[in-house]
């Protein structure tokens, strides 16, 4: 059989999350423990990490665009209609399983990631003249990274519950990158 078809029978995968999109995720899961709860805030290192998260967040966005198919933005855009008809689909015990990334996670991501966006540049900001010491601004710094803080865990707990509903291990598929077929 072909490397590139998937087993069949029980245990057939697909590969759904590419390396990049994998190395994406797990840099910027390990990027805000750090930051958020290791390196002391403001110093060296903890800058360092957001000019890490910032980096791979660029080359997310551009693989948004260019990458493989559930890697791309057009694949799992979450127009209002596909959110409320999952939401629908939740509510009547219907929802169906989605191979790529299902519209409310889709949301999810994408929500975190302007998150994170915004937070890499409040974080440069405040290493400039024009903004050295605003209050405000590391005030917003600080709210943002508080946000990003709790979705991650939203999203953590919903990948959790949505692996004990679909009986697949979402987290192993973000480490491995391959779902159940």
């Amino acid at each position: 059989m072909p490397a590139s078809r998937p087993a069949r029978g029980p245990e057939a995968t697909v590969k759904v999350w590419d390396p990049v999109v994998r190395l994406f995720h797990w840099t910027v899961v390990t990027a805000c423990v750090l930051n958020l709860f290791i390196l002391e805030e403001g110093h060296y290192w903890h800058r360092v990490t957001g000019y890490v998260v910032a980096a791979v967040l660029i080359v997310r966005v551009v693989w948004g665009f260019v990458g493989t198919p559930y890697a791309r933005f057009a694949q799992f855009f979450p127009t209002p209609s596909k959110v409320f008809d999952q939401i629908g689909d939740m509510l009547h015990g219907r929802e169906r399983r989605y191979i790529g990334h299902n519209p409310l996670a889709s949301v999810m991501m994408l929500t975190l990631m302007a998150l994170l966006a915004v937070t890499c540049l409040t974080g440069w900001m405040q290493t400039l003249d024009a903004f050295w010491g605003e209050e405000w601004l590391e005030d917003v710094h600080a709210i943002l990274a508080n946000g990003i803080m709790v979705l991650a865990l939203l999203h953590a707990a919903a990948a959790i519950f949505e692996s004990w509903r679909h009986k697949e291990n979402l987290v192993w598929a973000m480490v491995t990158g391959r779902k159940r077929a």
